[in-house]
């Protein structure tokens, strides 16, 4: 699908304001970033501790009228899910205080009043301590670590080390922004929101790569060819298969806010920043960077 045929747009001299716009984002990623290990920020229950309930009811329950009676209970910030086909409910407590006994005596009750006509039983009742909360932190910052050393150790063996670089930190750019809009919104950060900036480290190395490769391809044929109009011109050449990659993708992200349900709505949300950010970053970060390493009229190795 060639929908933009011959486009001669000049992404590269827009590069300077790109780099202020993208400078906004990574400092509000950063204060993410540096807040959200000390605990200042609203944190999910992988990383603060706390207790997850699973119910098993014998007839389908609504979760709106579950989420009413937690809220009447005190228990406003619980996260629940719910089990399609097998009646069960998913109950999730950050930072809960008393013995797991207790909490889980104070639900029952709570329940059995408020689904009188619906018996249950309760199928686990886990305790999730601070102890593997800061755990998965540092586990967490591992994940995302080693994925952008992957990619600097893969875009390098493929093209060259200033590609392998541009990359990283177009990706790195990427993760800080999304986890910077998410720490304002003050969304939950948990595991599920670490495996989609993951997942968004992938998307945006991909993207990534297709222009690089388009710009290596022109380097080959239009060696003499100033820097600038070269790296330009291959953002162009291949702009139609971007805008039509990312607004496909973006298709299926918003079709799942809109109907997923509440348990992968964050994650959604996260993917559909992310690739909005990641469509922008390959043309408007990773390239231009390539052009500030080696300067207006700078070779790259072909």
């Amino acid at each position: 699908m060639d929908i933009l045929k011959d486009t001669k747009i000049d992404f590269i001299g827009k590069r300077y304001y790109a780099f202020i716009f993208s400078a906004i984002l990574a400092v509000v990623g950063i204060v993410a970033a540096v807040f959200i290990p000390m605990g200042k920020a609203n944190l999910g229950i992988d990383f603060t501790g706390g207790i997850a309930i699973q119910l098993k009811f014998e007839k389908p329950i609504a979760i709106e009228q579950a989420r009413s009676i937690l809220d009447k209970e005190g228990s406003k910030d619980a996260e629940l899910q719910q089990i399609a086909g097998a009646h069960q409910l998913l109950i999730r407590l950050k930072k809960a205080e008393g013995e797991l006994k207790a909490i889980s005596d104070k639900l029952t009750d709570a329940f059995t009043k408020g689904f009188a006509d619906n018996k249950f039983i309760i199928e686990s009742t886990t305790a999730v301590g601070p102890t593997v909360g800061k755990k998965l932190q540092k586990d967490a910052l591992w994940a995302v670590g080693i994925s952008l050393l992957g990619i600097l150790v893969y875009v390098a063996w493929r093209f060259e080390l200033i590609f392998g670089i541009a990359a990283v930190i177009a990706t790195f750019h990427d993760v800080l922004a999304v986890l910077g809009v998410f720490y304002i919104m003050n969304k939950e950060i948990n595991l599920l929101i670490i495996t989609a900036l993951l997942t968004l480290a992938g998307y945006s190395l991909t993207d990534t790569v297709v222009v690089f490769d388009r710009i290596r391809e022109n380097l080959r044929k239009r060696g003499k060819e100033v820097l600038e109009d070269l790296i330009n011109r291959s953002i162009n050449e291949v702009l139609s298969r971007t805008i039509v990659t990312s607004s496909t993708v973006l298709l299926v992200l918003l079709a799942l806010l809109i109907a997923g349900g509440e348990v992968i709505h964050d994650f959604s949300l996260a993917l559909f920043f992310g690739v909005l950010v990641g469509t922008y970053s390959s043309i408007f970060v990773a390239s231009p960077l390539l052009l500030l390493w080696k300067g207006r009229r700078g070779r790259l190795i072909r």
